[in-house]
């Protein structure tokens, strides 16, 4: 017994000895840098009201933009962009209003309708409205089957259909679809048919308006034309759509009843299309101010492959001020932006002591993520870098709370997209976590399917469209989410501190491998 014994134990100290060997001593020393008193120290700068919420174009983003450059500076990382950290770009900021004349009659903006913005000004007429049921196009059940709708308004019913039960006619159950759980799936289709504008009618339509009500009254922004593509316009412009209480049914419809064409859908299980005359007249022409913003990156130069790129993302501003409310924004996307900051000491502190990465490392911090993804898009189209020598982008956004779902489990993080395009780098990824961090790593939102559409959501994204290897990570929404309780006395540093610690030992071991992360084959 005592043999075997002996025998066991040496299996076990060489079992030991090759786990080690696994460690990279090099990556876990320069991690320490990584540390929740710093991240803590400059989340209670960036996300003080001081700091007034760091809207994109405003004056609390240039103050957190240049505050990021002084940390930059301070550790010793040279400008990128001539003598400057930032990548400017314009946008064109718009203040929503909007006039539509249906039958003669005005119908006012916020009162009687709304919308989101993303499209351009306008003035579209017609005489003449397609009534096409729920607007679905669904194998089991479809409103455009033989129906031609390029160049028309259309006339959309909120949700789905249902049956006599109260049972979906498309899951056959009361559980609803995706056609009603995302409100975005009914107007990229109706785009994609060639539509001219979509008009929703809503339910709920009071509840709807106050839960967006921050998006919808606020002014919006969008690139500034003259520093993008058509190629942007087409792709980035939204479908004129509008929502309208669903009260004003009649105004449309005329003597028909929306009660009525639901319940005849209901019992033949087929849409009620209709071509409505009923004139009209849309008119969008809102104000244009143009205002300047800043991407401000790091660029930390490597070895023998420093051609190749390991890009790490997050994004600094947030939505700024409501009268005298300040959304600081801590949690979003504060706590990515200070993580960004930690991993450029980090990276620095190895290069400093002659232990550079063998491939580069650029730390950007982005503006824009709040007004559609602008200062991401911008890099991915006017690239410092070029793309195709881009090996992966890691994206943080939201690492700071815990979600409903891990109440009593902070050590978790969602991660998202690191197997749609490789799945070499999602085995980077697993390796980093087993060997350092131990995080409960969540692939619940890890679907392109997912109706929240996180993957389509942040920064990462515009990467991911050119092809380049994703991961977000991400802690899940929380009851302050977009609001101005979103506050610093709230976050959980030593969570922050594990998964950027998790970052820095994933873009690591990309950065020093020796073959670059893999594309899946088509």
């Amino acid at each position: 017994m005592k043999s075997l014994f002996t025998f066991c134990s040496f299996l076990l100290l060489i079992h030991c000895v090759k786990a080690q060997q696994k460690i990279d001593s090099t990556a876990l020393k320069y991690s320490a840098f990584i540390n929740k008193e710093d991240l803590s120290k400059h989340l209670h700068v960036l996300a003080s009201d001081e700091y007034e919420g760091r809207e994109t174009g405003k004056a609390g983003q240039k103050k957190a933009a240049a505050y990021i450059a002084a940390q930059f500076k301070a550790l010793g990382i040279p400008a990128v962009i001539g003598q400057s950290y930032f990548q400017s770009y314009n946008v064109v900021e718009q203040a929503p209003n909007g006039e539509i004349s249906i039958r003669g009659k005005s119908y006012e903006f916020i009162r009687d309708f709304y919308y989101f913005p993303g499209f351009s000004d306008t003035v579209i007429k017609s005489n003449k409205i397609l009534l096409l049921g729920y607007g679905i196009d669904d194998p089991i059940y479809s409103d455009y089957t033989g129906a031609e709708v390029k160049g028309k308004i259309l006339l959309l019913m909120d949700g789905e259909p249902m049956d006599k039960k109260g049972k979906s006619l498309i899951t056959k159950s009361k559980k609803l679809s995706v056609w009603s759980s995302d409100q975005k799936k009914k107007i990229q289709l109706a785009k994609s048919k060639g539509a001219a504008a979509v008009i929703v009618l809503k339910n709920n339509y009071s509840l709807n308006l106050d839960y967006y009500r921050h998006y919808i009254e606020k002014p919006s922004m969008m690139l500034e034309m003259d520093t993008v593509d058509s190629d942007y316009k087409a792709q980035k412009r939204r479908l004129h759509t509008f929502y309208f209480n669903e009260d004003l049914a009649p105004v449309f419809l005329g003597d028909k009843s929306l009660a009525a064409i639901r319940t005849q859908i209901a019992k033949t299980k087929k849409t009620v299309r209709m071509e409505l005359n009923c004139e009209i007249e849309i008119k969008i022409d809102r104000d244009n101010e143009v205002l300047s913003a800043e991407n401000v990156l790091a660029y930390i130069e490597g070895t023998d492959k420093k051609d190749e790129l390991v890009i790490i993302t997050a994004h600094y501003d947030h939505i700024g001020m409501e009268g005298d409310k300040v959304f600081n924004g801590a949690d979003d996307d504060g706590s990515g932006t200070v993580a960004l900051l930690e991993l450029a000491e980090a990276f620095q502190a190895a290069a400093k002591a002659g232990k550079r990465p063998r491939r580069s490392i650029l730390i950007m911090m982005v503006s824009g993520e709040e007004k559609g993804l602008l200062g991401s898009y911008y890099y991915s189209e006017y690239p410092v870098f070029p793309l195709a020598k881009t090996v992966v982008d890691l994206n943080i956004d939201m690492i700071g709370r815990l979600d409903k779902d891990h109440e009593n489990n902070p050590n978790y993080i969602y991660l998202i997209g690191s197997n749609i395009l490789s799945d070499d780098l999602h085995a980077v990824s697993e390796k980093a976590n087993e060997l350092y961090t131990g995080l409960q790593l969540d692939y619940k939102y890890n679907d392109l399917k997912d109706p929240n559409r996180f993957y389509y959501r942040s920064d990462h994204y515009n990467f991911a469209k050119k092809n380049i290897p994703v991961i977000f990570y991400f802690n899940g929404v929380h009851e302050d989410y977009h609001q101005a309780t979103d506050d610093v006395e709230k976050i959980d540093f030593l969570k922050m501190e594990k998964i950027t610690r998790l970052v820095f030992f994933t873009a690591w071991e990309i950065a020093n491998r020796e073959e670059r992360i893999q594309l899946k084959t088509p």
